[in-house]
């Protein structure tokens, strides 16, 4: 038996633990008990958790339904007596004593980062790391071990960020006596069923304090006879006629509920929340500020953070990029706060409870389908409380929702007229991979520059026309004057061997943007794929999930996830800003750790890709010019993403068209004055032609987050300023 307690903290008046438990095999059985300090049982709430990470480190491909725990223990801080959980399986019992003083302790903020470190030391910590070290080897464990010290010495934690991050009272005094040029009426639907009064109240409370006034709120109560929260709300609207309520007598379920709520409003926009969760007091304010910079905006979002049981903390903030259709359809990563305009929402129609669980993806997706424009407000304005019976807390407690959610996937697709072969689980549940129907069988020109280094070429190639499983190819080798006598051997020789290969001579000095320009006109197909000769394919799915992707009318350009030798990310997407100018995201992490709200794992749009493996159509590279020849070395790849992108055609990340990258053995550093100098005076040139995504930010990362590493983290508001961009020393 092995088990991990992962969080222990005293939330109103409940123990709440949330961790994993497992036996020799996914079906072995588990008992769980509490005991008080008398050592006399005593009733808990137990809900089981799926954890898939768990399955993935001890079970490899076997799922098991409740491996996880979320556990609430009655407690009462004034007699602060010690809990005993008693955990038996597999004819093993351990006790765990909770110390309640211990608990209080590690929630403080003094406290937090020498908590986190002690709780890592524990027998099943050290267990589970073994384990790990059995199934992904010494140096994945290393990787991982540094990541978990480098998140505990993180410059913040997130309620200390927010805190030196939300407005000051003067701000939002100076927000209340702001008059819009156009002041829309805000409808607030908040569908309500067994909602406990506390937590309808704090959400009511939350929309009283906003800062801009011209709202109205409806909500549509659908509990049982009996079980309405009638009460509070018959004493709110009596405090301020804007709340409205209407209490149906039956459950409708929750698309019928919302769209009861729905039917009262008599606003110009439809602001979507639910009955238990809170908004913080600029959220309205901010909504309308953005209405307000273009009358054809018709779909608002925010970010979102989440607040714990009971309230008295915010936690994991969900910093998002601005549209990202592939993301969305990977994730409902908008989610909260969501504004729609009322006579766009007529037009798409109201909930469908054919979707319930997934009622609000679907919903989104039909509003950004037919939204004339869509803006993002990058602040965390709404609070998303987790608890046992929502999704933010206990996935598997609403496992139909997912379920729903591929069908709406799938609806979406139809919709706008995309061939989609599947819509399926992807790392976890609520992420989707998406496959896409090949039309025809389109021949794909593999371009790939050399210099030497024949082995690696020859991997290179033998790895796709071995493995992969799209056959329609041409491989376009770029001599790029070789001295070796071996390598022109080699030419002869794979030239022979394979009629679809050709080598062409390119005697000029290093150019990278003319060496592939040279090499595509030698090119016969309607895609070309831009290779690197230090490459390999991993998944032989990969040219496949890109063609799937750039088939499509409007993408331009596929990237794909690249690894490192060790199984560590070189690239998982380009972010315009990293560093000053660009950079790879996720560079480092292992290919078994979790990402930024797993986003290297999510199919979504970027600014840019690296071209050392990138798609891209042939019409579309002409009607650019191909590369910049002025950007010999470095960028090019960036601004070639730049220059299609300017035709609003999308460059799209695919994270399963995977391949190994063993990154720059063609050609050497720039490690002398002469390269250094070129470097600068291309990051020069990039800076010059494309001034306002470094000026204004990247559209697909979040100004919140950090420019300075590429694993996601908050921005560290000594050095960096939110909306400035990071300035880079050359």
């Amino acid at each position: 038996m092995k088990y991990k307690i992962d969080v222990a903290r005293i939330r109103e008046n409940s123990i709440v633990l949330n961790g994993w438990v497992i036996g020799k095999n996914p079906g072995s059985k588990v008992e769980v008990k509490v005991f008080d300090g008398q050592d006399q049982e005593m009733e808990f709430k137990y809900v089981p958790v799926r954890r898939d990470d768990v399955s993935q480190i001890y079970f490899k491909n076997v799922v098991s339904e409740d491996l996880g725990f979320d556990i609430r223990i009655p407690y009462v801080r004034e007699d602060n007596e010690d809990r005993i959980l008693q955990i038996a399986c597999d004819g093993k019992t351990v006790r765990v004593k909770l110390n309640t003083q211990i608990i209080e302790k590690q929630n403080s903020s003094a406290h937090k980062k020498s908590m986190k470190l002690k709780s890592m030391m524990n027998a099943q910590t050290f267990q589970s790391a073994a384990d790990f070290l059995k199934e992904n080897g010494l140096k994945a464990f290393l990787i991982k071990s540094r990541h978990k010290l480098q998140g505990i010495d993180s410059d913040y934690d997130y309620p200390e960020w927010y805190e030196l991050t939300k407005p000051t009272e003067e701000e939002l005094n100076a927000q209340r006596k702001f008059i819009f040029d156009y002041t829309p009426k805000m409808s607030v639907v908040i569908p309500a069923y067994k909602t406990p009064e506390r937590f309808l109240a704090a959400m009511l409370d939350s929309l009283l304090a906003q800062t801009y006034d011209n709202w109205e709120v409806c909500v549509a109560d659908g509990s049982p006879r009996g079980e309405s929260a009638e009460r509070v709300l018959k004493r709110y609207a009596m405090k301020d006629e804007r709340i409205r309520y209407v209490i149906i007598g039956e459950n409708k379920g929750i698309s019928g509920n919302t769209n009861a709520a729905i039917e009262m409003a008599t606003g110009d926009f439809i602001v979507l929340a639910d009955h238990d969760d809170t908004m913080a007091p600029d959220a309205l304010f901010e909504c309308v500020k953005a209405i307000n910079s273009d009358p054809e905006i018709d779909v608002v979002y925010t970010d979102e953070d989440k607040l714990d049981i009971d309230g008295g903390e915010l936690f994991e903030p969900h910093f998002k990029p601005d549209f990202n259709p592939d993301l969305l359809t990977s994730v409902n990563y908008i989610c909260h706060l969501f504004v729609v305009n009322h006579e766009l929402l007529l037009e798409v129609g109201g909930f469908r409870e054919e979707y319930d669980g997934a009622q609000d993806y679907d919903f989104i997706l039909r509003c950004t389908e037919k939204a004339r424009k869509i803006y993002h407000v990058p602040k965390a304005l709404y609070h998303w409380r987790c608890h046992q019976n929502s999704t933010a807390s206990n996935p598997e407690s609403k496992l139909y929702a997912f379920e729903a959610g591929a069908r709406a996937v799938k609806a979406h697709y139809d919709r706008i007229g995309v061939k989609a072969v599947s819509v399926e689980k992807g790392i976890d549940y609520g992420i989707y991979h998406s496959t896409f129907e090949i039309t025809g069988d389109p021949l794909v020109s593999v371009i790939i520059p050399n210099k030497d280094h024949s082995q690696d070429l020859d991997l290179c190639m033998r790895s796709i026309i071995e493995k992969s499983t799209y056959k329609n190819l041409e491989f376009i080798v770029v001599e790029n004057n070789s001295a070796d006598s071996a390598t022109f051997d080699y030419y002869e020789k794979i030239q022979k061997e394979f009629d679809f290969v050709h080598v062409v001579k390119w005697e000029r000095e290093f150019n990278y943007s003319a060496i592939n320009n040279f090499g595509v006109t030698f090119a016969k197909g309607e895609y070309l794929l831009f290779l690197n000769n230090d490459t390999e394919i991993i998944n032989p799915d990969s040219i496949t999930e890109m063609l799937g992707f750039c088939q499509r009318d409007e993408v331009g350009i596929v990237g794909v996830r690249l690894l490192y030798s060790d199984d560590t990310i070189q690239h998982a997407g380009v972010v315009v800003g990293f560093g000053g100018i660009a950079g790879h995201t996720f560079i480092g992490l292992h290919k078994s750790e979790s990402s930024y709200f797993n986003q290297a794992m999510c199919a979504r749009n970027y600014s840019a890709v690296t071209a050392a493996c990138m798609m891209s159509k042939r019409s579309l590279f002409d009607q650019v010019g191909g590369f910049s020849e002025d950007l010999a070395v470095a960028f090019n790849d960036i601004d070639y993403c730049m220059k299609i992108r300017s035709l609003d055609k999308l460059v799209v990340y695919a994270p399963y068209a995977l391949f190994y990258h063993y990154e720059s053995k063609s050609r050497g550093l720039e490690d002398t004055p002469e390269k250094v100098a070129r470097f600068n005076r291309e990051i020069k040139k990039f800076s010059d032609k494309w001034p306002d995504i470094l000026r204004d930010g990247d559209p697909y990362y979040n100004p919140n987050l950090t420019l300075r590493k590429s694993n996601f983290a908050l921005r560290d508001l000594r050095k960096e300023k939110i909306g400035e961009p990071y300035q880079l020393e050359v």
